[in-house]
């Protein structure tokens, strides 16, 4: 039973009682007149009415605060309770948004430091697979040619296959490599970084274009990797999921001076499925450098991912913050 259908009960017990005692042994009148009784009852059918909308009133911002408390989601931050209502009710309203402003800061802190992680990992991984597993391939790909130069021509076709198949693997394991650690991000600048991952997705059965405006500058490398991720995510969920023929990527300024990031493709859309590992990491991230992002269907249909980011030293001052 809720708070207020026990505070009500309670009180109307208390006034029945003490109409009963006034119809009872505490009466005017022997025996109890129509008139009395009439009163007496509408009287207290009109203060458990009073009672019922005092109470309401009294402890709505109570039910403010429990819807608002219900909607929390530290991947989507800023949303608050208003503070309202009686001065406990404030304090604990008041108590509430401070607490989640806390555990925001607690959530991106934890993120960077979880995110930074992860990306250290993708290095190692991508060093490992280049240094070691790709010179593997190379020398078994320098043997097998050996091999096929001397063998006899029974067997020659099918060290050329072998030549082929490994040739395929070697390639298959740089393509990973590249994904794991954008050396282009590092060499060449955020632009390149996806022109060329673009170029990556795109196939006989998608295409996937890159339109960045001239002119933007550079931003922290921090945000640069953050919107490289999230592109990177977005294309990936679209060559996968979206049952798309074309994808876009768009890097350009906004009018508030930020920087937005934009990824439509003509798929199927998202509709009703619940956000995935892959969306919650791009919500994580984007909480990480304190940009905005939105995820849902495009004008046109499909998905769209929109992320909006401070431009240049604001871009560096946001990730600061966030760390």
């Amino acid at each position: 039973m809720s708070l207020y259908w026990r505070i009500l009960l309670l009180n109307a017990a208390v006034l029945v009682v003490a109409v009963l005692l006034l119809l009872g042994p505490v009466t005017v009148s022997t025996p109890v007149l129509f008139g009395e009784a009439l009163v007496l009852i509408a009287g207290l059918v009109v203060m458990l009415i009073a009672n019922a909308v005092l109470l309401r009133i009294g402890l709505a911002p109570l039910g403010r605060l429990t819807r608002a408390m219900a909607a929390v989601d530290l991947l989507k931050p800023g949303g608050r309770a208003p503070v309202t209502g009686p001065g406990e009710i404030a304090e604990l309203t008041s108590t509430f948004n401070t607490m989640l402003a806390r555990l925001e800061a607690e959530r991106a802190t934890s993120s960077g430091r979880a995110l930074s992680a992860q990306e250290a990992e993708r290095q190692r991984l991508a060093r490992e697979l280049h240094d070691e597993v790709g010179q593997t391939l190379t020398a078994v790909l320098l043997q097998l040619k050996h091999a096929a130069d001397r063998a006899p021509r029974s067997v020659r076709e099918d060290l050329r296959h072998a030549q082929e198949t490994t040739r395929g693997g070697l390639e298959e394991i740089r393509r990973i490599a590249r994904r794991l650690r954008p050396g282009v991000l590092e060499e060449l600048g955020l632009h390149s970084a996806l022109r060329a991952l673009t170029g990556e997705f795109t196939t006989s059965r998608l295409s996937a274009t890159a339109h960045i405006t001239p002119g933007l500058s550079r931003l922290a490398p921090a945000t640069e990797l953050v919107l490289y991720r999230i592109a990177q995510e977005g294309l990936t969920n679209t060559a996968r999921h979206a049952g798309a023929t074309r994808v876009e990527v768009h890097l350009r300024p906004l009018s508030d001076g930020r920087v937005g990031l934009l990824v439509r493709d003509d798929g199927h859309g998202i509709g009703a499925v619940p956000e995935g590992a892959g969306i919650s990491g791009m919500r994580e991230r984007a909480l990480l450098i304190g940009a905005d992002l939105h995820i849902g269907a495009g004008p046109l249909g499909g998905a769209e991912i929109r992320l909006n980011v401070a431009g240049g030293p604001a871009g560096a001052r946001s990730q600061e913050n966030a760390r």
